[in-house]
């Protein structure tokens, strides 16, 4: 009989997502256990748990989702988990936590995809100005773009001293240098985008971050994208299915969360693929998201 391919996924919550449980099945996994409220004390444990019960042909069906809420947190998640393994006991790893790895992958993919075909240049040296910038997708966008070359500051409600502190924290545990901008109020959105030649808006659902009348003072920007797809617009003028489509008013061109969603679906999938077929174990986070991401861009406009 052969081994059903399994994957075990664990979650700090107390529920793992439906989304990502669909996802994994869609991919071939044929057993798909979520283990939740899992401390990253616990990690060691399971994880020699999940390596010393099956034959190494049997860990190649075998591999361990890290979920949750924090993208710090489950990246130490990740770590804990492969330095708890070693040769020939060893399983794929993946952590994408509330689909921020794979959402901030796509969400800047689609912006230096754009950056490119629109204005022809790439994410380097581009000052780019996260809205939304303390929650999960754009701190993990804010550190992918920096990655990327750009000069990237966080935005956050908060003001300046919270954002400069969640920068400085992402930064830190990510290794690029982050700067934070106040973003409470109107005047201090102004402020914080005049210079900005890319706006990614990571803002909460039904929250409009930038209005138009703050657009009007964002007389370099190239590119907006916006992750919110329930009205209003995160982004005003941005509407979800927007895929590098000029922004009234402005010199840029907008894109809306449909046209991100498509990317960061396509994207997980394949990652879980690509975890379900692999000949030897991988370990997945967001720089690989990002390179997925930027492939499938690529395959579409061939």
């Amino acid at each position: 009989m052969e081994r059903p391919y399994i994957l075990h996924m664990f979650t700090p919550g107390r529920q793992m997502s439906p989304f990502d449980i669909n996802m994994a099945a869609d991919a071939g996994y044929q057993v798909i256990v979520p283990y939740c409220e899992v401390g990253a004390d616990g990690i060691a444990g399971l994880t020699q748990d999940t390596i010393f019960s099956r034959s190494p042909k049997g860990l190649l069906r075998t591999g361990i989702f890290i979920g949750g809420r924090d993208v710090v947190e489950a990246a130490d998640m990740l770590d804990r988990a492969k330095a708890s393994m070693f040769k020939p006991f060893v399983v794929s790893l993946m952590a994408d936590p509330s689909g921020a790895y794979t959402t901030a992958a796509a969400m800047v993919a689609c912006v230096e995809a754009a950056l490119a075909r629109h204005h022809a240049k790439g994410l380097d040296g581009q000052r780019v100005v996260v809205v939304g910038g303390t929650g999960p997708v754009g701190r993990i966008a804010g550190v992918i773009a920096a990655q990327a070359g750009a000069q990237v500051f966080l935005s956050s409600r908060g003001g300046a001293d919270a954002a400069e502190a969640v920068a400085r924290e992402t930064g830190k545990r990510f290794g690029v240098s982050l700067g934070g901008v106040a973003g409470g109020d109107a005047a201090a959105v102004r402020a914080s985008v005049a210079d900005a030649d890319v706006l990614l808006a990571c803002a909460p659902a039904g929250v409009q971050a930038v209005s138009a009348d703050v657009l009007t003072s964002a007389a370099r920007l190239k590119v907006a994208a916006d992750v919110n797809a329930v009205p209003p617009e995160g982004i005003a003028g941005v509407a979800v299915m927007d895929n590098a489509k000029p922004l009234p008013d402005t010199a840029a061109v907008g894109i809306g969360a449909l046209a991100i969603g498509n990317v960061k679906y396509q994207t997980q999938q394949r990652l879980l693929v690509q975890m379900h077929e692999a000949e030897s174990p991988v370990v997945l986070s967001f720089p690989e998201a990002f390179a997925t991401a930027r492939a499938f861009i690529a395959e579409k406009a061939a």
